[in-house]
């Protein structure tokens, strides 16, 4: 298990931080743009040969999923200006990633993707044979039911864990679910969970429409933390 950081280390700022522990430079989907199946390196023999493997869809997915990763990334880096600092491709243990972490003068959110890619989306489907009513946990995408919500949660409730140790005391982080889609049907809207469409990268202005809650200087001093990798390694 790795030591923690001293966390008055790490609110020095950035000056005391090495680079390979700084995340400020991820990108977004910098965690599926390392994938050798997305290497720019990788030929354009070995592609067509994944094609005739069968492959391609697999293929396909990762594309997707990079592609919603940047657009949603793309939003959120232009809230900067408003005070709103993001980081991308937060590494977790056993491989996790949180995708997108932001910090504003709203709140601090854990975005989770879910790009669609023109399929349909509804959030809040029917359980399982046997259940009543629908489930806040499952959304249908085309004809696929995934748990994207539950992981989303997931996502932030380990962003707070995280972030509580680092910084010494009481760290709220809401989870949002980030949807590339400009409409969204709703079966059943969860009260714990944000749901954004965001189209095209459009920035979402509902994250700091409200009362602030964190000041300027506080959303500067957990960013500062959050930017260290270190303090991911036993999130």
């Amino acid at each position: 298990m790795s030591a923690m950081p001293d966390p008055s280390a790490s609110r020095r700022g950035p000056l005391w931080l090495h680079p390979d522990d700084d995340l400020a430079p991820n990108r977004p989907g910098e965690y599926l743009r390392g994938l050798p199946e997305l290497s720019v390196a990788e030929s354009v023999a070995r592609r067509a040969l994944g094609r005739l493997l069968g492959r391609r869809a697999d293929l396909d997915e990762l594309e997707r999923r990079l592609t919603g990763e940047i657009l949603v990334g793309t939003a959120l880096d232009r809230l900067e200006p408003t005070g709103r600092r993001t980081l991308h491709s937060l590494p977790l243990p056993a491989r996790a990633v949180l995708a997108h972490l932001t910090i504003g003068p709203g709140g601090i959110f854990a975005v989770h993707t879910v790009n669609p890619a023109g399929a349909r989306v509804v959030l809040g489907v029917p359980g399982r044979k046997g259940d009543i009513g629908v489930t806040a946990d499952m959304i249908r995408i085309g004809s696929r039911v995934e748990p994207h919500p539950r992981l989303c949660r997931r996502a932030a409730s380990r962003a707070a864990h995280v972030l509580r140790r680092a910084a010494g005391g009481p760290v709220e982080v809401r989870p949002v679910l980030a949807v590339v889609a400009p409409r969204i049907r709703v079966g059943h809207r969860p009260s714990d969970l944000l749901v954004l469409g965001i189209p095209a990268g459009v920035p979402p202005a509902v994250l700091d429409g409200g009362t602030p809650v964190l000041k300027p200087d506080r959303v500067e001093e957990l960013y500062d933390l959050a930017r260290d990798r270190r303090i991911w390694y036993d999130g």
